[in-house]
């Protein structure tokens, strides 16, 4: 059987999700793409509050595995290589993209290393991105005459503007950590001594916060691209007459008024 190319840990209500292929830089095979998608399939669990993905050795992500598209490329040709790159997008959007847009509960990119192509993608469609001062983003897309996929043509633009958006693609250039702070596609940054640490302790506190409350304000505001003003405020006013009915909501209103610290246990 071969062995997992990514990790699932739990840390009390944190799952830990770590691609683990060091030797590629962490770039996603087919098969990572499955046991990714399987992964945050996982996560949808109650128990779990809190999701944290990261990598191992020097990279967060490298992209998607180019020397498979070469062998693929080499045996089938186009023709061949055209349905295994759609089979491979269609799985990496709907497993992956759309499982962690749908996860009700925060999900932190733990950004150690270089996040390239995909891997960038990824990086961006989740919640929260920490970052080591030594990490680097490239889009890397152009670099090899191709398209952009992960859904970083709908969450970039969104984070930069169009402009800034078709710039980074099409200059294919790495962008420092501190440089990517200043362009808002990550929200910290901190020394790679400290990093390690500082994100586990930034995802740990958000899986000790009011679950509920972090899921359905996540999808207020992936909603709010296509609706309108007066449909977005009815959407917000329907919710917070929900949460009404949450442990979490009554345990923090109750804490504020007698002056003391909130137990939300996400429910």
């Amino acid at each position: 059987m071969p062995s997992s190319k990514v990790d699932f840990t739990r840390k009390d209500s944190l799952a830990v999700i770590t691609l683990n292929r060091p030797e590629a830089r962490n770039a996603l095979s087919p098969d990572m793409v499955k046991e990714l998608g399987d992964a945050i399939a996982r996560c949808s669990r109650p128990e779990i509050r809190a999701v944290m993905i990261t990598g191992t050795g020097g990279a967060f992500c490298a992209g998607a595995d180019v020397k498979d598209f070469v062998d693929n490329l080499e045996d089938g040709g186009p023709e061949g290589l055209s349905p295994h790159l759609r089979q491979l997008a269609d799985s990496l959007h709907r497993d992956i993209i759309v499982g962690i847009r749908r996860l009700e509960k925060p999900v932190i990119a733990a950004i150690n290393g270089v996040a390239a192509g995909a891997g960038f993608s990824l990086a961006l469609c989740c919640d929260l991105r920490v970052a080591s001062a030594d990490s680097r983003f490239i889009m890397a897309y152009a670099g090899i005459g191709c398209t952009a996929d992960g859904g970083s043509t709908y969450m970039l633009p969104r984070l930069v503007g169009l402009s800034k958006a078709m710039e980074i693609y099409m200059a294919s250039q790495p962008i420092g950590a501190d440089y990517a702070r200043e362009l808002g596609l990550v929200n910290q940054v901190c020394p790679a001594e400290n990093f390690e640490r500082h994100s586990l302790e930034m995802a740990t506190r958000l899986a000790e916060g009011p679950t509920k409350a972090y899921g359905r304000v996540k999808a207020l505001f992936d909603n709010s691209w296509a609706a309108s003003l007066e449909d977005q405020l009815d959407a917000e006013t329907d919710a917070i007459s929900n949460i009404v009915f949450t442990s979490d909501f009554q345990e923090g209103v109750k804490a504020f008024t007698q002056k003391r610290m909130p137990w939300f246990q996400g429910r």
